[in-house]
């Protein structure tokens, strides 16, 4: 079984799964688990890349502008890609800024012989997570593992939702994605913060992250904050931090009252990938909401504000 994976969710689920030694290429996001760096780099992304140094609205403005023409915000190395005769390639038709577009890779398959299977995910809540380690299970001949490692991350889960009470309304969480301009989150993060106890007024599970205007987010009086922007290492988070506390409506928030309220997470790494890393990313959340260190996985990427 020759296995390339073009979303470093799915990397990260297949190595989970003990199908690290299938891989014969990988996305140029694919960077966890360590140890793929011998492996060919299929894509690339056609957005200029700022090093860490452009602000999110930079960022913001570049994406916009590349996909105003339609076209794909990622290059695919198609002529590697044949050479390495892949039986399987998972990809994703979950969001266009995350990764390659699933047409293209759906065409270029096609038009391969032998056509290789395309295992496309997109999940929208914490189950359709778990439910994707059986689909990548059963597509790579590893079944009984990936049951075995979704059995274990619902323990993980389980464990969390125990220190949890349903009858107490928890607190108001604003969860950024961004932050200039300021993307709520959406897809699997309102489940994950209301299954932590707390609420999250400004979208609903299941939802797109939008933006939220500062007149909402002042609304929704949040007493957490989590600030996780998709695609950005924590360091990038921390550097651009000052220039979201200085806007007027940050001072007015219930959250900036007391320290230690407001968390910088590391966005490329908890939160934003729909893989087994979910879980670790619920339990600090559980964790931290809640007073219960105990819970909080070992090395967690978090600065506190």
């Amino acid at each position: 079984m020759r296995v390339v994976s073009l979303l470093p969710s799915a990397t990260e689920i297949l190595c989970r799964i003990g199908g690290a030694s299938l891989l014969v290429g990988r996305s140029h996001e694919c960077d966890f688990p360590s140890g793929l760096d011998h492996l060919p780099t299929l894509t690339g992304q056609r957005t200029p890349s700022f090093k860490g140094e452009g602000s999110s609205l930079q960022i913001d403005q570049a994406v916009r502008a590349a996909l105003g023409p339609g076209e794909s915000l990622y290059t695919l190395d198609v002529d590697r890609l044949r050479a390495l005769k892949p039986d399987v390639i998972l990809t994703q038709d979950l969001c266009a800024v995350c990764s390659i577009d699933l047409p293209t890779v759906q065409r270029v398959a096609h038009e391969m012989n032998p056509s290789p299977t395309v295992v496309s995910l997109d999940p929208k809540s914490v189950w359709d997570v778990l439910d994707d380690l059986l689909r990548v299970g059963a597509a790579v001949g590893l079944e009984r593992e990936a049951d075995a490692a979704m059995v274990e991350l619902r323990e993980g889960w389980w464990t969390a939702v125990d220190f949890v009470n349903p009858y107490e309304e928890g607190p108001e969480v604003l969860f950024l994605e961004w932050m200039n301009p300021t993307f709520v989150g959406g897809h699997w993060t309102p489940e994950l913060i209301r299954a932590a106890g707390a609420r999250h007024s400004l979208n609903a599970a299941g939802a797109k992250s939008r933006v939220a205007s500062a007149e909402e987010i002042v609304a929704a009086a949040p007493d957490r904050v989590i600030i996780c922007p998709c695609g950005l290492a924590l360091p990038a988070v921390e550097a651009e931090f000052p220039a979201l506390t200085s806007q007027r409506w940050w001072s007015v928030l219930p959250a900036t009252l007391d320290r230690g309220r407001v968390a910088l997470v590391d966005g490329n790494q908890m939160f934003n990938r729909p893989g087994p890393r979910l879980v670790d990313a619920f339990r600090w959340m559980v964790g931290w909401l809640h007073d219960r260190p105990e819970l909080i996985p070992h090395n967690f990427p978090v600065i506190y504000r």
